[in-house]
């Protein structure tokens, strides 16, 4: 009769677990494998994942265009993605997803941010400015009359950020010349090239802006 090994296999406790789930709780949690066993709490980890948990929602609470908005959120979500989702203001436009085309740019106390890049969470506090807020009552800004004036939204999908990446631009007082608006505009990209209508846009809205006591 053979002796039976002494070998000692690994176990996997507290679960019964076939290879196949075995393969894919290693991969949710990183390969987490120590002498042949997942870690302890790894594998209630991973199958929690696996199940599509989703995180507690954070009470937040958002200042946008003058308003303030209580919001339960995940804590992953993104402030473009609130805007839209949330708060229905759509004019913050989903380009390239990754802070590099600049259709989603917003102002967050005064300053140009990335809203596909922000977590809405961590804007909590914060006084944020979209383009659906930038007009005071029908008075449109400056730059707004501007692009209309000088034909540089074309297509008009990137027009929102363009604009609002404009008035940053202007309020900063990078708006001297036509190479610097267009170096300090390099974020916001135009697919339909109207780049020359755009610098001459700001250059006209920041000589409006001038003029404008207080401006």
């Amino acid at each position: 009769m053979e002796e039976p090994s002494t070998s000692r296999s690994p176990k996997i406790t507290g679960a019964d677990m076939t290879r196949r789930d075995l393969l894919e709780a290693a991969v949710v949690t990183g390969g987490a494998l120590v002498g042949g066993q997942l870690m302890p709490g790894c594998i209630e980890e991973a199958a929690a994942q696996a199940a599509g948990a989703l995180p507690a929602a954070l009470q937040v609470v958002l200042r946008v265009n003058g308003m303030e908005h209580r919001l339960a959120l995940d804590p992953r979500a993104t402030l473009l993605d609130v805007l839209r989702e949330h708060l229905h203001l759509t004019g913050s436009k989903k380009g390239c997803g990754l802070g590099q085309c600049g259709a989603c740019t917003v102002l967050m106390d005064g300053k140009r941010v990335k809203a596909c890049l922000s977590l809405a969470a961590l804007a909590e506090g914060r006084e944020i400015t979209t383009i659906e807020g930038l007009a005071q009552g029908d008075q449109l800004h400056p730059l707004q009359t501007a692009f209309i004036e000088r034909d540089a939204f074309q297509c008009g999908y990137c027009t929102p950020g363009q604009i609002m990446a404009g008035v940053a631009c202007i309020n900063e007082g990078h708006a001297g010349s036509a190479q610097e608006i267009r170096d300090w505009m390099s974020g916001n990209l135009c697919r339909c090239g109207a780049y020359d209508h755009i610098v001459a846009a700001i250059q006209d809205a920041a000589r409006a802006t001038r003029a404008v006591p207080g401006g």
